[in-house]
């Protein structure tokens, strides 16, 4: 079944035994690598523990199988759970674990990761299809993403940190999991004994990782920022994005203002909707949000979410230019928010 971020943070307090197999997938192998870690620590908070843990190439297991099918019915010599972690695991490993689980008792765990699965793989449809499994989906994360993740780094190192120098902080962050890890991991060797965090720091240790994020594309073309959108996009491409995760970027970006709208409908100014959003938007992109909102109206967003619905369906369809269909929308989009504020 799906897991979303409640699942998550439920499972990681409190394990369910029912789960037998956690599937993690995407492209931010950072994301990947850390929920990795943190479910396996639920079973053996010491991964180095031979007797509790057994960790495989996916190349390992197409060579002999049977060393999955041999670690998961093994018991450990000291007793207690077991955890099998099997990394850059494909479509090979889909009809082994419908015979492997098959009324097997066993109550080891297994947790598979991959980068190169999709939606459309058979070892992520089957972890959606069946109860006994977690689908995890990692993707680059978004701003609110970047602040939780941040935050609760900061909460389990006993670290404070005011306002304004997350705000900084975050906006030097990178969308891939692994690359903000290791500068947060950066920062608490600068601090040494100290346990605030200040500007200062942030400016000393931090250098600005944040590439064109799917933010900076958002916010371009819902300003009417055509090359500017068309630039980022490019770089993003470039980088190895899909056209489709853009698509759901920028829909999910117009979703939240509409949703925005609606609030501003109800007698709350553009300045009080934004204030109020959580995660909070970053203070550098306030005014950008603000001005959307006191341009675009909820028959235009509308139109622009048909026009994305459109273009994802488009993306999809076999042998159909899915980057060329995209470029084509966003200028449409930005073509929009220029008449608009007009």
């Amino acid at each position: 079944m799906n897991f979303k971020a409640a699942d998550i943070a439920r499972y990681l307090k409190q394990p369910d035994a029912g789960i037998k197999c956690v599937v993690i997938f995407g492209s931010n192998e950072g994301m990947i690598a850390d929920y990795v870690k943190q479910f396996a620590q639920t079973v053996c908070p010491d991964l180095n523990d031979a007797f509790q843990t057994a960790q495989f190439n996916m190349s390992d297991l197409e060579k002999d199988i049977g060393l999955l099918y041999g670690e998961y019915n093994a018991r450990s010599l000291l007793g207690g759970r077991r955890v099998i972690i099997i990394k850059d695991g494909n479509n090979n490993l889909t009809n082994h674990l419908k015979t492997l689980l098959k009324d097997n008792l066993s109550d080891t765990l297994l947790i598979i990761s991959s980068s190169n699965l999709n939606t459309k793989s058979s070892l992520v449809t089957l972890a959606k299809d069946r109860e006994d499994f977690a689908l995890i989906s990692c993707y680059d994360d978004r701003e609110e993403n970047i602040y939780t993740a941040a935050r609760e780094y900061f909460v389990k190192n006993g670290i404070t940190i005011a306002n304004d120098a997350m705000q900084l902080l975050c906006s030097r962050l990178s969308n891939d999991r692994k690359a903000s890890l290791n500068e947060l991991e950066k920062l608490t060797t600068y601090l040494g004994t100290r346990r605030n965090v200040e500007i200062t720091d942030i400016k000393t240790v931090i250098g600005d990782t944040s590439a064109s994020s799917q933010e900076d594309l958002c916010y371009f073309a819902a300003k009417g920022e055509i090359a500017k959108a068309l630039e980022a996009y490019q770089e993003l491409i470039h980088a190895g994005e899909e056209p489709v995760s853009l698509v759901r970027s920028l829909t999910y970006h117009f979703e939240k203002l509409l949703n925005c709208i609606a609030m501003i409908e109800k007698g709350q100014s553009a300045d009080s909707t934004v204030a109020a959003l959580r995660p909070p938007v970053m203070f550098f992109r306030k005014a950008d949000l603000v001005w959307q909102l006191k341009v675009w109206k909820r028959q235009a967003v509308s139109d622009v979410l048909e026009l994305l619905y459109n273009c994802e369906r488009q993306c999809k369809t076999t042998n159909m230019p899915a980057e060329e269909c995209l470029s084509y929308t966003l200028m449409q989009i930005g073509g929009a928010a220029r008449r608009l504020s007009r």
